[in-house]
């Protein structure tokens, strides 16, 4: 059923708390793992705290450390990372690889007005080529 499996991976609690479950649907599944991670281009407007993925080095060494706790789970993983605007790369990227579904975290910013317009997980459940697990 889901044969490629993208899971967009960043700094956040969110993509720690979603590993779980990608390793759950991998091995269910015996989906190939693609993780993906976005340089962000960076916003001198953004607070301190908001500017988290805009280093190559710190991505690489990011896709590094997931692959490394996938492979002691069992699970092969290919990694990819690109630079963009989030929520396009990672569509952009599910369609590139024929992903059968996209699995993320969610930050609950889109419950407010503001929030659904700026969310990254709410413009890729409209603009995905493919299913959206979003876990809370």
């Amino acid at each position: 059923m889901f044969k490629k499996v993208l899971f967009p991976i960043d700094q956040s609690r969110e993509t720690q708390e979603a590993f779980d479950v990608v390793i759950d649907v991998v091995q269910k599944y015996g989906s190939r793992l693609v993780l993906l991670s976005v340089v962000e281009e960076p916003n001198t407007d953004a607070p301190k705290e908001d500017v988290v993925m805009s280093s190559p080095e710190t991505v690489a060494k990011l896709l590094e450390t997931a692959k490394t706790a996938f492979s002691q789970q069992g699970i092969q993983t290919e990694t990819i990372e690109r630079q963009g605007k989030p929520a396009f790369v990672i569509c952009d990227v599910a369609d590139e690889i024929e992903a059968n579904l996209i699995v993320m975290g969610c930050r609950g910013l889109g419950l407010t007005d503001e929030g659904a317009h700026d969310s990254v997980t709410n413009r890729v459940i409209n603009l995905s080529p493919c299913p959206v697990l979003i876990v809370p």
